[in-house]
């Protein structure tokens, strides 16, 4: 016991001679240690908000690809394949041939187009001088109605004429035939009386006798003229008649020919229409491509039956891309139209400046053929997303590497 009673009072003095010789702790070394912790405490909630006052900035999204117009060329014609010029994932210009197709057939119809169209200048031309023939010959036939009407008019006032003279000659036959009537009373009663001789009063006789056929001569010549004057009143009618008919029909007569010439005219213009038609459909007989791009999808081969509308290959306009973001709803709030925009393409792994375009009508769900149908209640909200096209700046090195369909993550900037 007294043996472990003086080794713990060793430790204890030990113990006690170690604490009486540490040193005392540095004031300014705390300082410094606490400034430290400080600035790594101060840096990191400046860089939080720095980071989060930067991430408002931009948008970005990896839901995107790149487009571009996709020209697909067709059979204007039906016909046969010729000659193929190119090859899929060959580049070509505008105008540069790519097809042929066998011409026979539309040079077969351009021959009979035109000959169409030389038939119908020739009729038209055929036609061209009924119109002022016409108008002469109307003009003739209202002068000699007019001539006739006139013609018929002064023979009704000559047999008017005729017809008071005729009654005037009755008149004075039966002025005349009055007194020889008288006369023959008279010498009646004397030959009664036997004043006078027979042969006396039998002259009286012959001469009463004569006085009345005169009067009934007359009589009949004033009748035949009245019947003139009907003829001659129903020839003037008859001509009138006809000069009003003359007269209202020239002015028909002269527009059926307008009428047929604008239908000759007409049929020229139609054989035009189909001249030119044939002209066209030889010219498509030769494909040529619409714009500058890389052919692609070519299905066209020599010595096949083509139908007109059937697509012969397809040519991408790769010299004018843009992307398709398809950004969620809640990334559009501040991005607009103009803005710059960054686009990472992940198969050339580098980066494109590119522009804001236009944000689209609506979300691909409401463009969809059978939209969600959510007026029965059991509406969920969902994030949707809506396509934003963004052009893709030219004249950037490298552009000609991008391609229609490339995955890329497009970043847009705010300021």
């Amino acid at each position: 016991m007294t043996t472990q009673t003086e080794e713990m009072t060793d430790q204890e003095q030990d113990r006690d001679f170690s604490h009486d010789h540490n040193p005392p702790p540095d004031p300014v070394k705390n300082r410094r240690k606490i400034f430290g912790i400080a600035v790594i405490v101060f840096v990191t909630i400046v860089g939080c908000i720095g980071w989060f006052l930067y991430s408002g900035t931009y948008e970005s999204t990896d839901d995107a690809q790149v487009d571009a117009h996709l020209n697909p060329v067709a059979a204007r014609v039906q016909g046969t394949v010729t000659t193929v010029y190119v090859e899929d994932n060959q580049v070509v210009q505008a105008g540069q041939p790519l097809v042929d197709l066998d011409p026979g057939d539309s040079i077969v119809a351009l021959a009979q187009a035109q000959a169409n169209y030389d038939q119908a200048v020739a009729q038209l031309k055929s036609q061209n001088p009924n119109v002022p023939i016409t108008q002469a010959t109307n003009a003739s036939d209202i002068a000699s109605q007019q001539a006739e009407v006139q013609s018929a008019e002064a023979a009704l006032s000559a047999a008017n004429s005729d017809y008071e003279s005729a009654i005037a000659r009755l008149r004075q036959a039966e002025a005349t035939n009055q007194k020889s009537q008288s006369d023959l009373v008279r010498y009646k009663q004397l030959l009664d009386k036997q004043e006078i001789a027979n042969s006396d009063y039998d002259q009286y006789l012959s001469t009463a006798r004569s006085q009345q056929a005169a009067v009934n001569a007359a009589e009949a010549s004033a009748d035949s003229y009245k019947k003139v004057i009907q003829q001659r009143q129903a020839q003037v009618v008859q001509q009138q008649a006809k000069y009003r008919q003359t007269t209202a029909n020239a002015p028909l007569q002269v527009e059926i020919k307008h009428a047929d010439v604008a239908s000759y005219t007409a049929a020229v213009e139609s054989a035009k229409a189909q001249l030119d038609q044939a002209k066209l459909n030889l010219a498509y007989c030769h494909v040529v491509a619409p714009v500058a791009g890389i052919v692609m999808q070519r299905a066209a081969e020599v010595g096949q039956r083509i139908a007109a509308g059937t697509q012969l290959l397809m040519v991408a306009q790769v010299n004018s891309p843009w992307v398709t973001a398809n950004f969620k709803e809640t990334q559009l709030g501040k991005m607009r139209s103009g803005q710059r925009v960054s686009v990472k393409v992940d198969a050339l792994d580098r980066s494109f400046n590119g522009t804001v375009e236009s944000i689209a009508a609506s979300t691909g769900d409401r463009a969809s053929v059978l939209p969600a149908e959510n007026a029965t209640g059991n509406y969920v909200k969902v994030v949707q997303r809506l396509p934003v096209r963004i052009r893709l700046n030219p004249g950037q090195n490298g552009l000609d590497k991008v391609r229609p369909g490339m995955s890329v993550e497009p970043t847009v900037h705010f300021n």
